[in-house]
């Protein structure tokens, strides 16, 4: 999964989940720290999601956590949490996230996992700059960056520099964003992390519109960077969320047939999560384009 290989990595999971047996295999959560089933049904909602099936993605993450609560595992339960509130966070659900990010933070704060109270603050500093409070947001994602480094948990780097970037974007810091993003990804060339690498380049090309000047050229390039990667990778949610950025791009400059032509056949490869804010999104942007 964190080397973007999402379609073999889910296929792994299923057949874990399939391999899973409650009553042989629950009590090892006891014995070595972490229910597999569980673990699986969370990990294969992450995978779902950046595959394009946010409805599938989030109905594993509902099954991860009941999993959790019958076997009264709270490492587990709190793997959980954290990763359903992370899908939510990808899903664009600031106030769907927000039970989740509760309900981890509380529990991991009691029981002593800092590990994923960490994830849970990351998810909230991303909650806090959607809800117009970009500047805690920094601080919160900041302070639970240094907790993760300061314990040496170097895994997800990439993404939770991104988070930071994006929000220095909201706030109209766009240029401290640039340089987290170089970091993710020389991180991504040190250690093949590459699971959220097409969205980088799309954040990239999102933080040069914005900058002085509006660098055109050079975010176009970012955004043709970020489709290349998604379709490589196929990563159906990171393809969308790029291609409705240049069709947007295109759209400025007037190149109205080219930017439907991009956008209109990834909209329609989708079969779910049109309700979500990614797909409303591109949803508004094609009635635009032909209207």
């Amino acid at each position: 999964m964190f080397l973007g290989e999402q379609a073999s990595a889910y296929a792994h999971l299923e057949q874990g989940l399939a391999l899973y047996d409650t009553h042989q295999h629950r009590p090892l959560a006891f014995r070595y720290g972490v229910d597999l089933g569980v673990w699986c049904l969370a990990y294969a909602a992450w995978s779902l999601w950046l595959l394009g099936f946010p409805e599938q993605a989030l109905a594993r993450s509902r099954e991860a956590i009941a999993s959790a609560q019958e076997l009264t595992h709270p490492f587990s339960l709190a793997a959980a949490l954290s990763y359903a509130a992370m899908v939510h966070v990808d899903c664009r659900e600031g106030q769907a996230a927000a039970e989740w990010i509760d309900a981890t933070l509380v529990l991991s704060n009691e029981q002593g996992f800092p590990q994923y109270a960490t994830l849970g603050m990351l998810c909230r500093g991303w909650m806090l700059a959607e809800q117009g409070q970009g500047e805690e947001g920094i601080t919160v994602i900041r302070q639970a960056m240094a907790m993760r480094r300061a314990m040496r948990a170097e895994a997800g780097r990439p993404w939770f520099l991104a988070l930071l970037a994006e929000v220095y974007g909201r706030v109209g810091q766009p240029r401290e964003g640039l340089p987290l993003l170089t970091e993710a990804l020389a991180i991504a060339d040190r250690t093949d992390e590459r699971w959220r690498e097409a969205d980088h380049h799309r954040l990239q090309g999102d933080l040069l519109l914005v900058c002085s000047g509006g660098q055109r050229a050079e975010a176009e390039a970012c955004y043709h960077k970020a489709l290349d990667i998604a379709r490589r990778q196929e990563v159906k949610s990171l393809e969308l969320r790029a291609a409705v950025c240049l069709a947007r791009l295109w759209h400025t400059q007037g190149k109205r047939a080219e930017a439907y032509e991009l956008l209109a056949p990834i909209y329609g490869w989708f079969t779910e999560g049109f309700d979500t804010p990614d797909l409303q999104e591109a949803k508004v942007l094609l009635e635009a384009l032909t209207g």
